[in-house]
This record gives structure tokens, C-alpha cells and sequence, in this order.
């Protein structure tokens, strides 16, 4: 099973990424300023992981209410996606990929990782 770890930035936020069994980041948040703030993050990854896929790249996008993950493409090409909540806001991103296949793979471990997930706290 994965694990939720969070560790503290330099300039003092909070960011969390999803690991996976094998040790492999699927996912990671943005910057939160307090502590209690991240683990609210973590927890709403675990409660919107379920969510529906809208592919954002093909030329016909099914929209789906929030939340929701997104596939995209960046600037360079590479697949990604993103989990956003019911309230719009982005909760958790991942790396790029080259296939999409390889990106709906990163989502399926999220919704199979997240739900039962411990959460370790760097430096406690």
C-alpha cells in the first residue's frame, strides 16, 4: 500500500506527495502554509480520488463536474494530470509522461493508493 508524506519547504509551507508501494511519487501538492492545512489536503485527496477523468486532449472533452482529475498536456508535450476538488482548487499534480497510457496508469495508483493510505510527517 502507498503512503502520504509530508515534509516542510524551505521558505516554511507544508507539501505532501503520494508514494506508492514500490517507493514511486504518483503525486504531489502544491506549497500549504500551516501543517494542519496540508493534512486537510491529504484528506481530500483521499475523499475525491474516486472522481471521474476528463482527457483534456483529445478533440472532443466530455466535461464532468468537480471534483475531478484532469489529463492535459504541457508545454513540452508529456501527459499529466490533476486531481482537482469539488471546489475547483488543484490538490494534487503529477510528473510528466510520455504516453497517455503511462498517465491513466498514474491515476488508476492514485485511486487505488490514496483511499488507504498512512500519513507520515517528516521529522516526527
Amino acid at each position: 500500500m502507498g503512503k502520504f508524506v509530508i515534509s516542510q519547504t524551505k521558505n516554511g509551507g507544508y507539501h505532501f506527495v503520494l508514494k506508492a508501494g514500490n517507493g514511486e511519487v504518483i503525486a504531489s501538492s502544491e506549497t500549504y502554509t500551516s501543517l494542519d492545512a496540508c493534512k486537510n489536503g491529504v484528506e481530500s485527496v483521499r475523499k475525491n480520488c474516486l472522481s471521474h477523468v476528463e482527457d483534456q486532449t483529445g478533440k472532443m472533452i466530455e466535461p464532468f463536474k468537480n471534483p475531478k482529475f484532469e489529463i492535459f498536456q504541457d508545454k513540452r508535450g508529456s501527459f499529466r494530470f490533476r486531481l482537482k476538488a469539488a471546489n475547483g482548487e488543484i490538490i494534487v499534480t503529477s510528473e510528466g509522461y510520455t504516453a497517455k497510457s503511462s498517465c491513466k496508469n498514474g491515476i488508476e495508483s492514485v485511486k487505488k493508493n490514496a483511499p488507504g493510505s498512512e500519513l507520515f510527517v517528516a521529522g516526527e
